[in-house]
């Protein structure tokens, strides 16, 4: 799909969590995680999806794909409405969507060696592939990552953060997405690796065409990778625009609240 053509458009998303209550656990209010948020994102952008912890907007990225039940609206991908699916129907969708998640150690099965987890995927999604065919396109995304082949013989816990991390991109590209959720995944990092996964993450960008919905609280890595920036507030989007416009002319006083918070560097 050419860029600038829209390859995901969320409609009037609504994510409801019931507030149970009393002996019999009587449903007596809602959480409005996601409050009637609608938003496009073209083919091979990034949209950056930022507000503070509870604000609703990892709950967005999850509901995208179907991992929270909406309990309104739609999402198009590809123009096709995806959420009315059954999971069967939904299934050659995940090939399309994937996610990133924050967790780089949490989100990884310490039992299973890299090979392992990142060919389940391929197990899934492509139960024609060899033994052979599988452990030859592990080692092509360990090196798309920047990770030594030999390394996947081995477990998690014998990762850093960062290429952990690495791994569960890794995870992501197996299946040879178009649209990724990257749910914060640097910000369990250290700073200086910070940078190294952001520049990963757009580099193969640059070479996959992918689409990102970048999910953040620090609104200067948004800036870094996005073209187009959220800012979401209680669970409902308060303000959109380019990084650029978003960064020198915040319209919101929210939005300005955080960028007031980023931290300058002397």
């Amino acid at each position: 799909m050419k860029r600038g053509v829209s390859l995901l458009e969320v409609r009037n998303l609504k994510t409801w969590f019931p507030i149970r209550t009393g002996l019999l656990r009587s449903v007596t209010g809602y959480v409005k995680a996601v409050d009637d948020v609608s938003f496009t994102v073209e083919a091979g952008t990034t949209v950056g999806l930022v507000g503070e912890s509870g604000s609703g907007k990892t709950t967005i990225g999850r509901t995208i794909l179907k991992l929270n039940q909406a309990t309104g609206g739609d999402v198009l991908f590809e123009g096709k409405s995806v959420l009315p699916l059954t999971e069967d129907a939904f299934r050659p969708y995940r090939r399309q969507m994937q996610m990133i998640f924050q967790d780089p150690f949490g989100s990884l099965n310490p039992r299973l060696s890299i090979l392992q987890i990142v060919g389940e995927a391929l197990e899934i999604h492509f139960p024609e592939m060899t033994r052979e065919d599988r452990r030859a396109r592990v080692a092509e995304l360990m090196k798309q990552v920047g990770l030594k082949v030999d390394m996947m013989e081995r477990y998690p816990h014998e990762f850093s953060g960062g290429q952990r991390q690495r791994i569960g991109i890794a995870r992501a590209l197996a299946v040879k997405p178009k649209f990724i959720v990257c749910d914060e995944p640097v910000s369990a990092l250290d700073v200086s690796v910070q940078a190294q996964i952001v520049n990963l993450l757009q580099d193969l960008q640059d070479e996959l065409g992918l689409t990102y919905l970048f999910i953040a609280h620090d609104l200067a890595v948004v800036q870094h990778i996005s073209h187009k920036v959220l800012v979401m507030y209680h669970g409902k989007i308060v303000e959109s625009a380019s990084a650029e416009e978003i960064y020198e002319n915040p319209q919101h006083e929210y939005t300005r609240k955080l960028l007031a918070a980023v931290p300058e560097i002397a």
